[in-house]
């Protein structure tokens, strides 16, 4: 995982490498379950997220976007959110189960996307 690209009063977002479009959103504070943040927190987590789809979907197009929530290996509040596509290896299966064909994907850049993704959050000022 790479460095933070963005952070706000109670969250942070970094990338995760892949061959998909791949961020994780942290909660600054060690919750260990959803449950545990306060309710004005969990409000600006689901207004983040909400961004982050919206940007993967103008910008990827792509066939779904998934959001998961595992914390059995970090037992801390963290969400990935990954734009999802028919020929990126695992697809119609979550990431984390054997890959089913081949990688076929021809997708823009990464930075490109950062680049945008951090401008929209940032004009939102979470």
């Amino acid at each position: 995982m790479t460095d933070v690209l963005y952070k706000s009063k109670n969250f942070f977002l970094k990338l995760k490498k892949s061959h998909i479009p791949w961020v994780i959103l942290f909660a600054d504070d060690p919750y260990k379950e959803l449950s545990d943040l306060p309710t004005e927190l969990k409000l600006e987590m689901m207004e983040l997220i909400d961004v982050i789809e919206k940007e993967m979907i103008a910008f990827y197009k792509p066939t779904k976007i998934n959001i998961a929530s595992f914390g059995n290996y970090l037992p801390r509040v963290h969400i990935h959110i990954m734009a999802r596509f028919e020929k990126d290896g695992y697809f119609p299966e979550p990431m984390w189960a054997p890959q089913q064909h081949d990688i076929e994907l021809d997708l823009p850049p990464i930075k490109e996307f950062i680049k945008i993704l951090v401008s929209k959050l940032k004009e939102r000022e979470f």
